[in-house]
């Protein structure tokens, strides 16, 4: 693929990664080739490298001749990114504390967090609070100053901010942040209060999730 055209598939795949992290495109929906190829004025050879970009992020699978879908929302999809994130999670924040890390980008994290998720703001898009989340979380394991650990992490993100787009109605303006102001402060309490208070905000995380299966906007469209 050549400079171009390979411009052309990043620019397509961010487009679409963006309107997924929104909940634009409902988990069970298809994205067809043929008229993402119209919408974007591209080739299919295009428009197909986009979406294998997106199926190597966790946002989209492949079948084998239907094509690309958003995945399902399950439990046990749930129940496996948040088992994964805890491992990964509370063993850098181990790591973190055991070595005395600078824990100030978390901090500033939850400040960014902080100024986007307000009390009472019906103004901020949902994916910037997400992604302000998501900050929150990938500073915890990057404190860790292990690379392996921030690879592995960043690897579910862009899929962990997406089924993060379905916790909307469980989440009331302001409530990220303090949950996040919160946890903050638990972390100078000592690793094992800290790891507690971490596991804790994961398990808020997953319930809501859990909770979101059997929102009426999604029935049909989880598995």
């Amino acid at each position: 693929m050549g400079d171009g055209s390979r411009a052309a598939a990043d620019e397509v795949a961010e487009t679409l990664r963006t309107e997924l992290l929104d909940g634009v495109r409902p988990p069970g929906s298809h994205l067809s080739e043929e008229h993402l190829a119209e919408r974007f004025g591209v080739g299919r050879y295009t428009v197909r490298a986009a979406l294998r970009s997106l199926v190597t992020a966790g946002l989209l699978v492949h079948e084998r001749h239907r094509g690309a879908f958003v995945p399902a929302l399950s439990r046990d999809r749930i129940d496996e990114l948040f088992a994964y994130r805890s491992v990964v999670e509370l063993g850098s924040l181990r790591l973190a504390l055991d070595g005395g890390q600078d824990l100030r980008p978390v901090e500033d994290a939850v400040l960014e967090l902080e100024r986007i998720d307000r009390p009472g703001s019906t103004h901020a898009a949902w994916h910037d609070v997400t992604a302000a989340h998501r900050a929150v979380h990938h500073a915890i394991v990057a404190a860790a100053g292990n690379s392996r650990l921030l690879a592995a992490y960043s690897a579910c993100e862009d899929e962990l901010q997406f089924v993060l787009a379905f916790l909307r109605p469980e989440f009331a303006p302001g409530r990220l942040a303090t949950l996040h102001r919160d946890l903050l402060r638990r972390l100078a309490d000592g690793v094992e209060a800290a790891q507690a208070a971490l596991a804790d905000d994961l398990e808020v995380g997953r319930q809501g999730l859990l909770r979101a299966l059997h929102d009426p906007a999604l029935e049909g469209r989880t598995a």
